[in-house]
């Protein structure tokens, strides 16, 4: 099957089978997509009221008639199941927009925003100095690692600022908080004891990009609204 352009590889995980692939899926294509799959495989596993389908609240599968089976990752999960809509409400629940925080930090640089729908409606993006690794040992080395460590927190601090005057005065009208960067960072940003509601809202898979610009922050809703899949075909 040829994957369009809105539907991309992505590296497999430890638990797929040899013969299953990893996908994303733009929301908005999620429904041309299932109608393809299932029309290439003979059409839904069963003619029952269920459709060929098991929806849960963090997994939707949908079997077709030749064996194939396609596993859909709920995304802000969990999905209110309602068997009176196609999929079980997957569709709906997949493509509503949302209002959403995100927070991405890479040493050095940081940037708040948030989104409606697609739509960024606020946001921050700013940087420290943090000095690279030093090769040097002894006396010298340790000196430069107190250094960069009271850089990294200077720069760790700033960024606390930014989502705390971004995304605080909107937290009540956030469905999630969406992180990415650097893990360690992000972690050591987000621990600040003014963020436990924000905390309580993270939501997705951690967004992986580069330094957080502007640019990058624009971008990040195909990643956060993407529809992540495990497709095995017969």
């Amino acid at each position: 099957m040829t994957v369009a352009s809105s539907c991309v590889p992505s590296a497999s995980t430890s638990d797929a089978s040899p013969a299953s692939k990893q996908l994303t899926l733009a929301p908005e294509r999620l429904e041309r997509w299932l109608n393809t799959f299932l029309q290439r495989h003979g059409g839904p596993a069963a003619a029952d009221d269920a459709g060929g389908y098991v929806a849960g609240a963090d997994v939707v599968t949908v079997t077709a008639g030749d064996g194939s089976r396609a596993d859909f990752e709920v995304p802000f999960p969990p999905l209110t199941v309602n068997p009176a809509l196609p999929y079980g409400g997957l569709l709906a629940h997949a493509t509503r927009d949302r209002c959403v925080g995100v927070v991405l930090v890479r040493l050095g640089g940081y940037a708040a925003g948030v989104f409606e729908g697609r739509r960024l409606v606020a946001s921050k993006v700013g940087s420290r100095l943090v000095q690279g690794r030093s090769a040097a040992g002894g006396w010298s080395q340790q000196r430069f690692a107190r250094r960069r460590e009271k850089q990294a927190r200077e720069a760790f601090g700033a960024a606390a600022e930014v989502v705390a005057r971004i995304l605080l005065p909107r937290a009540p009208s956030l469905d999630a908080v969406v992180l990415g960067g650097d893990r360690r960072g992000v972690t050591r940003v987000m621990e600040d004891a003014r963020f436990a509601a924000l905390r309580s809202l993270v939501s997705g898979p951690h967004l992986t990009v580069p330094d957080p610009r502007l640019a990058v922050l624009e971008r990040t809703p195909e990643q956060f609204r993407a529809v992540r899949v495990r497709l095995a075909e017969t």
